[in-house]
């Protein structure tokens, strides 16, 4: 009986520290001062490589082209890795643009980043990293510079949402919000690393080969491994929420259910890494890798709140006292999300959504229903909604 009770008080404090953890983040962010001293630029711009991936879709290659055409930068040249794509009405003029088409499918982003780092015109010092239904900010190499010039050798941009036409799409868009603010500002202004989130991120040339070009990494979660690649060598990932990438969000059921069945089986696959982390960060005294790992041993959020509601309702059998930690624990949480929304640029239409918020977590178990054969699935998101960055809503960022 006392072992019963010893592994179910064990399981409480593994679910509810997930509860408790973003405002005990948020307060000790504020308290600890940021001092990132200001380097000045150096007088020749860096050299990128950016690598724009595609998979059976080119409907939004030319936006997302376009936008990147757009630069207030010179020095760069642009690789669309068309893989599986009919190229035949894709037509640059630009002689920035080049465009290439694996002769074997490859069915996987690090092929594709690899094909395109193997056919780079020269010697980029940077790469960074978009996805094809993305469109980008003017200044985002020169926000990317910014981290660059300070030391970091991997930086991550913010994701904003690029549409926000439907309910699934504004919540879609909360959750980035949430994860943008805890796991990239949070993090990295208390000494640790932003996570990586795919796409609108950049690495030195140098770095992204040392961590992946001996490693093969197949279906979804090569920004899981590259990270946590990074962070057994100790370095940070920093975080700019001023390089900006607009992200398309997910607009209907079918859509997001086979997304996040995705995204579902990577964290199964890939929150060993954790424990490895954890490890790391006490021979090392490591801030960086304790705090990095306890995120990556954090389940989705839907995962986590649907385990802290069980334990919620089985106390009410077991503990008053318990009953007080568990409604502690959903208050602060809720509070937690409500600062990342209010301290983050948020559209009205995104608080309108948050009362739909049940029926999103009821798609998110039909996802984890689905994720044992989630790679069964096409490796790429469907692309449903085209825009340029003319009709994107385009707002003020600040750090």
């Amino acid at each position: 009986m006392i072992i019963l009770k010893i592994v179910w008080i064990a399981f409480q404090v593994l679910v509810g520290y997930n509860l408790f953890l973003p405002v005990i983040l948020y307060l000790f962010y504020n308290l600890k001062r940021k001092n990132y001293p200001l380097v000045a630029s150096p007088t020749e711009e860096a050299d990128y490589g950016i690598i724009v991936t595609a998979y059976e879709q080119i409907s939004a290659i030319p936006d997302v082209v376009n936008s990147l055409l757009k630069l207030n930068y010179s020095n760069y040249l642009i690789y669309v890795v068309a893989d599986k794509c009919d190229i035949s009405t894709l037509h640059f003029a630009d002689e920035r643009v080049v465009i290439l088409r694996p002769e074997e499918t490859l069915a996987s982003n690090t092929r594709s980043h690899f094909y395109a780092i193997n056919h780079f015109k020269r010697p980029h010092e940077r790469l960074t990293i978009i996805d094809s239904d993305n469109l980008v900010e003017p200044t985002y190499l020169h926000e990317l510079n910014k981290l660059f010039n300070q030391g970091f050798v991997a930086v991550q941009g913010i994701r904003e949402a690029k549409n926000l036409n439907t309910t699934y799409a504004c919540l879609d868009a909360a959750r980035d919000i949430y994860y943008h603010f805890y796991d990239g500002k949070i993090l990295f202004g208390l000494g640790s690393s932003a996570t990586l989130a795919g796409s609108g991120m950049a690495f030195t040339t140098k770095l992204y080969r040392d961590c992946l070009e001996s490693r093969d990494v197949s279906g979804a979660g090569f920004d899981k491994v590259l990270q946590s690649a990074i962070l057994s060598q100790n370095k940070r990932i920093a975080f700019t929420s001023k390089a900006v990438v607009y992200d398309e969000k997910t607009t209907h059921s079918d859509q997001l259910v086979k997304q996040r069945s995705r995204w579902i089986n990577t964290w199964f696959k890939y929150f060993k890494y954790g424990f490895t982390l954890l490890g790391k960060s006490f021979s090392n005294l490591s801030m960086n890798q304790f705090l990095f790992g306890l995120i990556l041993l954090r389940p989705p959020l839907f995962i986590f709140l649907l385990l802290a509601i069980i334990c919620l309702i089985a106390n009410l059998f077991i503990s008053v006292a318990g009953v007080l930690v568990w409604v502690s624990g959903f208050l602060l949480f809720v509070l937690g999300f409500w600062i990342a929304l209010v301290m983050s640029p948020t559209d009205k239409r995104i608080y309108q959504s948050l009362v739909n918020i049940p029926k999103f977590i009821y798609f998110q178990v039909l996802s984890l229903l689905k994720s044992r054969k989630a790679n069964q699935y096409s490796v790429a998101t469907q692309h449903t909604y085209n825009s340029t960055s003319d009709n994107v809503n385009l707002n003020n960022h600040e750090n």
